[in-house]
């Protein structure tokens, strides 16, 4: 789909704090600021880019507030707070074009249990299923292939996307969106070892999601053993994300791409998990901590802190020991030399 916005539209979007130069050209793409040729938007969201803005050709460009300079002739600079920000809004508005919504209705090839009341306003794409007892919200949209299962309660305006599974007894609260593949309600994983066999153990808690959650593709929150797995409100969390049994994930997190976590344990409100972060089970990390990606936690950490390493260390620390690390070759060769020098000075002092 081809882009068409003048200034004054991309303006009337971002609501910028205020305004340099003018142009005339219609944007028809977004590009980095190196990048960007007449015709684009492009943005500052970094200020390590800082030095590419006065050689862009982007015809309008989006800059943090404090910015100085000048746009090129032809060239309007928009002053926002957040540049990135203003970029996302932008991009929704691009969304809305790209991906409108799709008309209420259901798919005849849908297959619907007998009692399950479908609202006016909600879509039911192509080869979903919906099993009995199910309840679903208004405005929501199931994409093609989507399974609910038996007695499994989607609220309003969610949107689950092709494949999207939402197993038996299951809750979605509002607006929440499930990217491809997702899977809410996999047994979770438990087993008890006896007499030479690993002997399931069955799960029959629920998976809780609430309000404006969005997960990426292809995770998996496993259903509980017994009560509930949550997810807080707001919560977004990434592609290929694993969620243990029983996990509590507070209001507000941020979970990375491949980040595991294991069963039983707590994540308390606006925690940041960085990408492949692996979380041991039956801890709580506490509100406001923030790993780095690959960060092994094993053990409570308390609210506020900043983390890295496996094991974890306070992330200052963690740093140092990596720069230490880089000089333990040449220690170990000045500790090797310095032992010659001693065995040489104990064999000239020897009477």
């Amino acid at each position: 789909m081809q882009l068409a916005f003048s200034a004054a539209d991309i303006a009337a979007i971002v609501q910028p704090v205020s305004v340099k130069g003018s142009t005339d050209a219609t944007v028809r793409g977004i590009a980095s600021l190196n990048a960007a040729q007449a015709g684009d938007l492009s943005f500052l969201g970094n200020p390590k880019y800082k030095t590419e803005v006065a050689a862009s050709a982007a015809s309008i460009i989006l800059l943090p507030s404090d910015y100085e300079g000048d746009p090129a002739p032809g060239q309007q600079f928009l002053f926002v707070e957040k540049p990135s920000l203003a970029l996302a809004r932008l991009c929704g508005r691009i969304e809305q074009l790209l991906w409108p919504k799709p008309a209420p209705g259901i798919h005849a090839t849908a297959v619907i249990a007998p009692g399950v009341h479908v609202p006016g306003t909600a879509t039911v794409g192509p080869f979903c299923v919906i099993e009995e007892g199910a309840v679903i919200g208004e405005r929501t949209h199931l994409q093609a292939h989507v399974f609910i299962g038996r007695n499994a309660r989607i609220g309003a305006e969610c949107w689950l996307m092709p494949r999207a599974v939402v197993a038996t007894e299951c809750v979605l609260k509002d607006r929440v969106r499930l990217q491809p593949g997702v899977v809410v309600g996999s047994d979770g994983f438990g087993y008890e070892f006896l007499q030479g066999r690993h002997e399931k153990v069955p799960q029959v808690g629920n998976v809780v999601i609430e309000n404006d959650v969005e997960i990426g593709a292809n995770t998996t929150l496993d259903r509980a053993r017994f009560s509930r797995t949550v997810v807080g409100e707001g919560t977004k969390i990434d592609n290929l994300v694993m969620v243990g049994h029983n996990v509590v994930i507070g209001r507000h997190c941020l979970i990375c791409a491949q980040v595991g976590i294991s069963g039983s344990t707590t994540l308390e409100d606006y925690v940041v998990l960085g990408g492949q972060a692996g979380v041991a089970g039956h801890i709580t990390i506490g509100k406001g901590v923030k790993a780095d990606g690959q960060t092994g936690i094993n053990s409570d950490v308390a609210p506020g802190s900043f983390i890295k390493g496996s094991p974890f260390l306070p992330y200052n620390m963690e740093q140092r020991i990596n720069v230490l690390r880089k000089k333990l070759p040449d220690l170990f060769k000045r500790v090797d030399a310095l032992e010659t020098v001693m065995e040489g000075l104990k064999k000239s002092s020897a009477p």
